[in-house]
């Protein structure tokens, strides 16, 4: 890192420390932490889209613990209704009055595990709260604490039991990222790690979440320049054009593709993003929001052979 480019200043100390803190207890997944990073700076939200029992969730409470924040797990079942999530109003025979009970939605980090086992009227429950970062009940609007990110873990959609996130659902993720299993040296560090016990109970806090609220002001303030705010643009437009697919990334695609770039500069120690930060994060951040025809898709097509195609056909500036 850097320090100090272009009048944006990086902590590099602070941001160290965090990526170490998650990588001593998620061994050997150095990208995904960088990702998931990316998109904590990005004041983004993530789809972890994995097989059970690799360290999704474990990697979401190391973030809080991290960030002394406020944490909250919703486990998701077919049973699972929009008030578990949001909270509702609760009649008290003390008074005779209504008041209301906040949901585990209002928190700084919220899990949301296996989110496709739930119903989608009940996935739909987190729309208004991932975009506009508030919840409306009663006809009253209410905002959610900030920082605010949706870590949501999701199993392979051929499980039994699972229902597709909805396009819509899909494009408020800022991001997807998969840990998959561990290199055979990193599994065998594990279990050393937990002879005794995990490391999660001993993390400690490196940063609160309003100097985190800061880093995220900052990043905003790294420079794109006109050549690479076109690069992104025609990467994306290039998914619209592609007729295997019934649906191509949207603005919001565009938004989130240039603010991963800012933070992955930021994270690097520039002030500026450069085409190689949009490269890395264009699979990340578009292939989940695009929807590949159903011949197509029984051919082998997937949304990241897509964005791979447009990275390699769209010239990259100079």
């Amino acid at each position: 890192m850097n320090g100090n480019v272009k009048g944006v200043r990086v902590p590099e100390a602070v941001l160290l420390r965090l990526k170490e803190n998650l990588g001593t207890v998620i061994r050997g997944k150095g990208a995904a932490i960088d990702q998931l990073l990316v998109a904590l700076l990005a004041d983004g939200h993530v789809l972890i889209d994995d097989v059970p029992g690799t360290g999704k969730t474990t990697l979401a409470k190391a973030l809080a613990v991290s960030l002394k924040a406020r944490f909250a797990r919703i486990q998701f079942t077919p049973d699972l209704l929009p008030t578990d999530i949001v909270g509702g109003m609760i009649y008290s025979a003390a008074n005779g009055s209504f008041t209301f009970r906040a949901g585990p939605i209002f928190a700084n980090i919220v899990l949301a595990d296996e989110i496709n086992r739930a119903s989608p009227r009940t996935q739909s429950a987190l729309l208004e709260a991932m975009s506009e970062h508030q919840v409306t009940t009663e006809g009253e609007s209410r905002p959610l604490p900030r920082p605010f990110l949706v870590i949501a873990t999701q199993n392979p959609v051929e499980y039994n039991g699972t229902y597709p996130l909805p396009e819509a659902q899909l494009d408020r993720f800022c991001l997807r990222l998969s840990l998959g299993y561990p290199a055979r040296e990193h599994e065998l560090q594990l279990l050393c790690d937990q002879v005794t016990s995990q490391p999660l109970v001993a993390l400690q806090p490196v940063m609160d979440t309003e100097t985190l609220a800061q880093l995220q002001a900052q990043v905003r303030r790294v420079e794109v320049e006109a050549s690479v705010l076109d690069y992104i643009v025609r990467l994306v437009a290039h998914t619209r054009h592609d007729a295997r697919l019934r649906l191509g990334a949207s603005p919001r695609g565009s938004l989130d593709l240039r603010r991963c770039a800012q933070a992955a500069a930021f994270l690097a120690g520039r002030g500026a993003v450069r085409p190689d930060d949009v490269q890395r994060l264009a699979v990340p951040v578009l292939a989940h929001r695009l929807v590949v025809d159903v011949k197509a898709r029984h051919g082998g097509l997937t949304g990241q052979t897509v964005v791979d195609e447009a990275l390699r056909a769209e010239p990259v500036p100079a």
